[in-house]
């Protein structure tokens, strides 16, 4: 299963195409199949003009936390909602509202789940598993089921993010108070979730324990679906994923109905039974009533006795009044029954139709792979923003200059990449919020972060190679040096003068030129670094 997978299309550009001017360097001629990548029809490439790619943050960070530590952000949220809090979270962090009311036709009940001003999380995969860890909580589910459900909540949360008009048709009143235009959704740029974000979790049963606490039909909408589609695999797996929770809601819900059914037949017999003992009870009260009056009897026992009488009535009538009540519990349970018949024939022809499209998709693709490959792709940079030299690595069809496919690692600095050793190491990261800057290596197969370094470099340092030695300018307490490095990004020194924020390193000989912090020129020793005056 591949829950935390990013979706990928043109770029990470999000909608409407290239958020900023688009600049493309070739770096260096690898060579790469381009696979069934390249062997699309027309269809297929207008199917990838818009999708909705998540903007995460690409780079290294200063303090990395485990799965189980972001899991934890929405266990606890989770369990607070499954003992009875409607509100839970602070309002500036991490927080949900369970909202559910009575009835109001088709509209559904929602979990709101927010994201406050404070928030820390800057990638997708994180988002979904702080949303993974609430559902198994909140609602019961496995961790395999949760992390499928967070990837559908993401994605439908994106697509319909900004669309009023759809919570408002869908949602109840008392859901749609605790959203607003603004915030409804989930923008697909993480640096527009803190304080902007009120995901909205469509609930179906919303009983902890059922399969169908979530609605899957309003996470799983053609235009989600869409969306899966746009990967270059159509998201099949997760698809087939989906169709199986489905059918095994189908299967739950034919169960629930089954023994509902049972009981209110076990149920209608009783009151049956009762019933008729009742009809007989108000025989025979009416009979020692008659009684009463013909017989010969004192005031006083004829009191007596009508007083007992009308306490054998009181007692009949109350049985008859719960009887009448426990019809009334009867419609109810019929209710439900018919609810959960009914979601088990929709849930199955929903995976049936699902089926039939996942096995028309998963042709297409086999008949796309029996197409001639004949492209080899090499690798570039695109910078993303016209104001900086931060971009990611692409992989480039030589032939038409077209994408074929690109890293998540979206903060490299284009002036750094360098290629060694086979290697490709290049300088990457923001300073923002868990962020930091640091030397990293970038998978030739992957074109993913393999590894990151353990020391902060300034922004504005190149990344300079002499030998097998790399340099780079390190900041530390706000000091700025001149470090050298071996290609595994260990340490080896570090000048002793602070060199200028743009400093440049020229090579000659064993010794290098660079520039103090007042901007004087500088020789220092090419392997200690130290000072030749």
């Amino acid at each position: 299963m591949k829950h935390s997978r990013i979706l990928r299309g043109t770029g990470p550009e999000g909608r409407t195409g290239f958020f900023g001017a688009v600049l493309l360097g070739i770096l260096l001629c690898v060579p790469f199949s381009a696979g069934a990548q390249e062997a699309v029809d027309s269809n297929e490439l207008e199917r990838n003009q818009a999708p909705v790619v998540f903007i995460n943050y690409g780079g290294p960070y200063a303090r990395i936390e485990t799965r189980e530590q972001i899991r934890a952000i929405g266990t606890g949220l989770g369990i607070s909602v499954r003992n009875g809090n409607a509100r839970t979270g602070p309002l500036n962090r991490y927080f949900v509202i369970h909202s559910v009311s009575g009835p109001d036709g088709d509209r559904l009940d929602a979990d709101i789940f927010g994201l406050g001003v404070d928030v820390g999380v800057d990638h997708i995969r994180n988002l979904r598993t702080i949303i993974q860890g609430y559902l198994q909580e909140s609602y019961g589910y496995s961790a395999e089921d949760a992390a499928l459900l967070a990837q559908y909540i993401t994605i439908y949360n994106a697509v319909f993010r900004g669309n009023w008009n759809y919570f408002d048709s869908r949602y109840k009143q008392p859901v749609l108070g605790d959203l607003n235009p603004e915030k409804a959704g989930l923008s697909i740029r993480f640096d527009e979730w803190p304080g902007r974000t009120l995901m909205v979790i469509p609930l179906g049963t919303g009983r902890s324990g059922s399969l169908s606490a979530v609605d899957t039909g309003s996470i799983g909408s053609p235009e989600v679906v869409e969306e899966l589609r746009r990967e270059d695999d159509r998201g099949i797996e997760e698809r087939k994923d989906m169709v199986d929770l489905k059918e095994r809601e189908a299967d739950q819900a034919a169960q629930e109905a089954a023994l509902q059914r049972e009981a209110i037949a076990e149920e209608e017999r009783r009151i049956a039974e009762e019933r008729a003992a009742a009809a007989r009870e108000r025989e025979e009260i009416a009979r020692q009533r008659q009684q009463n009056e013909e017989e010969q009897r004192s005031e006083q026992q004829r009191r007596q006795e009508q007083e007992r009488i009308a306490a054998r009535e009181a007692e009949a009538a109350k049985q008859e009044t719960e009887l009448d009540k426990r019809e009334q519990d009867l419609d109810q349970q019929r209710t439900e029954a018919a609810a959960s018949e009914a979601r088990a024939e929709q849930k199955t022809a929903e995976a049936q139709q699902e089926r039939e499209d996942i096995a028309r998709d998963q042709q297409e693709l086999i008949d796309q792979a029996a197409q001639p490959q004949t492209a080899a792709g090499v690798l570039g940079v695109r910078i993303v923003n016209a104001d900086s030299s931060l971009g990611r690595i692409v992989q480039i069809n030589p032939n038409i200059g077209s994408e074929l496919r690109s890293s998540s690692l979206n903060t490299v600095n284009a002036r750094t990449v360098t290629f060694i050793q086979g290697k490709l190491l290049a300088v990457a990261g923001e300073n923002r919020g868990n962020g930091a800057i640091r030397l990293v290596e970038i998978s030739l197969q992957t074109l993913e972060m393999l590894r990151q370094g353990d020391d902060d470099i300034h922004p504005g340092s190149l990344l300079w190679v002499n030998g097998g030695d790399l340099y780079a300018i390190t900041v530390s307490k706000g000091i700025l040096n001149l470090a050298r490095f071996n290609t595994d990004f260990v340490l080896q020194t570090k000048s002793a003068i602070a060199v200028h924020p743009h400093a440049s390193v020229v090579f000659q000989e064993n010794r290098l030129l660079t520039q103090y912090g007042d901007g004087r020129a500088a020789i220092l020793d090419a392997k200690t670094l130290a000072e030749i005056r």
